[in-house]
């Protein structure tokens, strides 16, 4: 059995399943196009939804002749379906897709991860014992990374935070052009998805009924919430993916519940320009005037 790997820089545990299938001797093979062709496929045959839609179905649709294929979770946000069950509504969509396997997308709960990690080895590779095995041998590719918090104040900038789901994010082909465009107004753009994971779900645990919340929702309310906290931070740019209602209501509900400056975009894979950021740079930056620089280390509690 061959198996797809789609390798996106917002799965973390990308290089673990990788690692996995190879001590399993599962033949892999990742995507036969480049992201910005694979985008363009995607779009062509679901041109209403998403980019980051268009842009995992793309992906596989460039896998040649596999028998299934990993699909990581994404974090989920209420309403939103896709989030939810991408890789049962894909199928439904498309017709002639190899077999979605689901994984998750961090490995947080060890044992969890393994529990599934061991019903995906079995199932691709009939091998109980080689799955054991394997699982050991890959058990230090599934611990995060340690990560800090990134540096939040520049010289001569105003800092934003910019919020925004990884799957839109994180992938150079969909958002490279949304940190120029900041940049090119003098602010320092410091984005969600720098924010340390742990840290912005403790951060999260501030929400009433937070175990509700879909954990999607609660990580970008947990770092809009850390970082709206630094005295550093401005005001917030809040990024929904183009033809998501669901992300961009969720958004909104985030930015009720802070009281910093916020500015709604949308994002379309390649966009470039949005006239509306040169009005709350100006804004940002008239209330920035003679404000005392502020540490990396502050809190603004």
């Amino acid at each position: 059995m061959k198996v797809g790997l789609l390798n996106s820089p917002a799965a973390p545990l990308s290089p673990y399943w990788a690692a996995y299938l190879k001590e399993l001797g599962v033949p892999t093979q990742t995507p036969a196009l480049s992201d910005a062709e694979a985008l363009a496929l995607g779009a062509q045959s679901l041109p209403a939804e998403s980019p980051a839609v268009q842009l995992v179905l793309g992906r596989i649709l460039a896998l040649e002749r596999v028998d299934a294929a990993l699909l990581t979770e994404w974090p989920a946000v209420a309403g939103d379906a896709w989030s939810e069950a991408l890789s049962e509504l894909l199928p439904r969509r498309i017709s002639g897709l190899p077999t979605l396997i689901a994984v998750p997308e961090r490995g947080g709960d060890l044992d969890a991860l393994e529990a599934q990690a061991a019903g995906v080895g079995v199932r691709l590779s009939q091998n109980p014992g080689g799955v054991r095995l394997a699982l050991e041998r890959v058990r230090p590719l599934a611990q995060p990374a340690r990560a800090d918090l990134p540096a939040l104040s520049r010289a001569s900038r105003t800092t934003v935070a910019v919020i925004g789901p990884r799957p839109l994010l994180q992938e150079p082909v969909l958002a490279s052009g949304l940190r120029p465009a900041l940049e090119a107004l003098d602010l320092h753009p410091v984005f969600s998805y720098e924010v340390p994971y742990a840290d912005a779900l403790r951060r999260a645990e501030r929400l009433e009924d937070a175990h509700k919340v879909p954990a999607g929702e609660r990580e970008l309310f947990g770092a809009a919430s850390l970082l709206a906290g630094k005295g550093a931070v401005a005001g917030l740019v809040l990024v929904a993916p183009a033809r998501d209602g669901a992300t961009q209501d969720a958004l909104s509900r985030v930015a009720g519940r802070l009281h910093k400056p916020a500015l709604h975009l949308t994002l379309d894979a390649g966009q470039e320009e949005w006239p509306e950021l040169d009005t709350f740079a100006a804004r940002l930056t008239q209330g920035a005037t003679g404000r005392r620089p502020a540490s990396t280390q502050e809190s603004g509690e």
